[in-house]
Parts: structure tokens; C-alpha cells; sequence
């Protein structure tokens, strides 16, 4: 039998994050279960639904180390809304504003024709699309 938090901390050792109380809880929700793409206004209110009390400001901090640390991928959506998503592999985003819900594109379903030029001494490091969607006016 396996310990309730054993998975979320050999996450954070893999990346070599000390492994907190806030940051166990935070790990657990994110990873025990499917990827998923979640705010962290959305995170703040599953840890608190779970008994663990965590500041926003700390979840956003988290949530930013978790992405520097190749743990997540963060997608912003637009000025005022950013996802953060626990798949880290190469792919592109459709945006449902409406629902206000993040779904994963395979890399192969969207096509990109060309790239810009790239200028002496850069590379490219990954190109991230978000398609946007709404319902239509009746």
C-alpha cells in the first residue's frame, strides 16, 4: 500500500523541489489524476475544499515554479485569463470562451505552414497556439 502524498513527493524530488506542506497539497490535486488545465483561482478553491488552507498568492508562486520547473505549461489565453496545464508534451489549445474551458489540439491536427525568419543567435524554443471559440449570435 502506497502513502496518500508518496507520488506527489517523488514529483517534487524528481525536480528537485522542496517538498512543503502547500506544495504536497498543490502536487496532489494537479498530478494524482488525469492532465487537466486549471486557474489558479480554480486550484485555490479545490485545496481549500480539501482542508488545506493555501493564500492564493502562494498557489500563483507555486504554480510558477511548477512551470520553470517543466512540471507544468502555462497558456494564456488572453490579458486577464492564464490556464496552467499538467500535460507538458507539444501541443496547441482550443479556448471554449463561453465555458471558459481549455481543450488540448494534438500538434498533428493543426498545421503550421511557416514560421518567421530567425534572427543570428536565437532559435526557436516552442510555438504555442490557441484557437478561440464561441457560440454563435442567433
Amino acid at each position: 500500500m502506497t502513502r496518500p502524498y508518496s507520488k506527489a513527493l517523488r514529483c517534487l524530488q524528481e525536480v528537485g523541489l522542496r517538498p512543503t506542506r502547500q506544495r504536497l497539497a498543490l502536487t496532489k490535486l494537479l498530478f494524482d489524476n488525469n492532465d487537466r488545465h486549471i486557474t489558479a483561482e480554480l486550484l485555490h478553491h479545490e485545496v481549500n475544499e480539501a482542508g488545506a488552507k493555501v493564500s492564493l498568492a502562494t498557489i500563483y508562486n507555486t504554480l510558477h515554479q511548477f512551470t520553470d520547473a517543466g512540471l507544468l505549461k502555462e497558456v494564456i489565453v488572453d490579458s486577464s485569463r492564464t490556464y496552467f496545464d499538467t500535460n507538458v508534451s507539444d501541443h496547441h489549445h482550443i479556448y471554449f470562451k463561453d465555458d471558459e474551458e481549455l481543450q488540448d489540439i494534438s500538434s498533428d491536427e493543426l498545421v503550421i505552414k511557416s514560421l518567421p525568419s530567425v534572427p543570428e543567435g536565437k532559435k526557436i524554443s516552442g510555438v504555442s497556439v490557441v484557437v478561440h471559440m464561441e457560440n454563435k449570435a442567433d
